[in-house]
């Protein structure tokens, strides 16, 4: 996949698509609607149900029932955690701490993806961001 073919969200950003939030800004809301491929790491289904049972995400449906609405209906794929993305991630440079991003950055470098983030620190690993 080159990397303008297929983009991968963040966390934050699958939240705020699903939403309608204006922190989705409108260039990345377009080109998430045009790009042939659009993926979100399983991580990001532990990411989010993690801040709900922390009481910090509220859900009109349980976790698995929202994320696999919102992904069917954003026509998104998931991409699985595997064991090479798993060992990739934890090999990165100490750039950014949280576990989740850094699969997420492991996954978009393994995969050659975009990366829809606000997230100013992905850059640093020398992945393409779309903010």
């Amino acid at each position: 996949m080159a990397q303008g073919e297929a983009m991968i969200l963040d966390t934050c950003a699958l939240l705020w698509l699903a939403s309608g939030s204006k922190k989705l800004s409108r260039a990345a809301l377009k080109q998430i609607n045009e790009t042939p491929a659009v993926y979100v790491s399983a991580i990001s289904g532990f990411e989010v149900a993690i801040k709900v049972a922390r009481g910090k995400l509220k859900l009109p449906l349980s976790p698995q029932e929202w994320f696999d609405k919102i992904v069917d209906h954003h026509g998104i794929s998931i991409l699985p955690i595997e064991l090479h993305v798993g060992i990739a991630a934890a090999q990165l440079p100490p750039i950014h701490d949280d576990p989740c991003d850094r699969f997420i950055i492991a996954t978009a470098k393994e995969n050659d993806l975009t990366v829809v983030t606000t997230d100013d620190r992905f850059e640093s690993y020398g992945v393409t961001v779309l903010s």
